[in-house]
């Protein structure tokens, strides 16, 4: 049986190589169903900026051997280039440009069957396939979306993004510790879908990829095989 293409969507301030060497567990754990493939935001961020949330995702640092920068799929702060999940405004800088990006990524490396965000990528996820269902981006066809820390965007315009709870079959992963994305966060996203399932897990920001968590991924993922 062939594994499933998943496309991996990146948190702030991470990049695809620094996402890619942080999910090497989840990798592993399911290497039998999945083959992943990472992209990279295309907006820059700046690291001298003093940012509201130091060290957002994971410590993302980019890892040995990723010499790509930090990068972010929107801004929150227009003015100072800058992104804070709790942050609300009215505006946002840099999301068409980030859906370019995915767009493009579908046509040259796709197809996918499903789609992987974790952090500001598991919020970008969740506008990706609002998107989808409503038919605003042909290029996608993803079968079913993991959001791993995922978020209800803040920001006054993405507001649109939750009009009617969303089809797709969803995998919802947060951490009981989390101090970026707070697990309340994450479940305040969990009716903007029609039958979100659950993996809850006691740690901290990161993808958890335990064998204890196995048995929930693949429950979830036999139903696209």
């Amino acid at each position: 049986m062939a594994p499933l293409r998943v496309l991996c969507i990146h948190g702030y301030r991470q990049n695809g190589s620094s996402f890619r060497e942080k999910t090497g567990a989840l990798r592993k754990l399911l290497k039998k169903q999945l083959e992943l493939v990472y992209i990279t935001a295309p907006l820059t961020v700046q690291t001298a900026a003093t940012e509201e949330v130091p060290n957002e995702e994971n410590n993302s640092v980019p890892a040995p051997g990723g010499n790509e920068e930090p990068r972010g799929w929107w801004f929150s702060d227009i003015q100072a280039r800058s992104f804070n999940a709790q942050q609300r405004c009215e505006a946002s800088l840099g999301l068409d440009e980030s859906i370019s990006a995915v767009r493009e990524a579908v046509k040259a490396q796709g197809p996918f069957d499903g789609v992987l965000g974790f952090s500001q990528g598991a919020a970008f996820v969740a506008m990706l396939c609002s998107l989808q269902e409503q038919k605003l981006e042909l290029e996608l066809d993803f079968r079913f979306s993991i959001l791993v820390a995922g978020f209800r965007s803040a920001c006054e315009e993405h507001q649109k993004f939750y009009d009617a709870p969303l089809q797709i079959p969803s995998l919802h992963v947060f951490g009981l510790e989390d101090r970026v994305i707070p697990d309340s966060m994450s479940r305040d996203l969990l009716p903007s879908f029609q039958d979100p399932q659950v993996l809850i897990h006691p740690g901290g920001h990161f993808v958890p990829a335990a064998a204890a968590h196995r048995q929930t991924y693949q429950d979830f993922l036999k139903q696209f095989q």
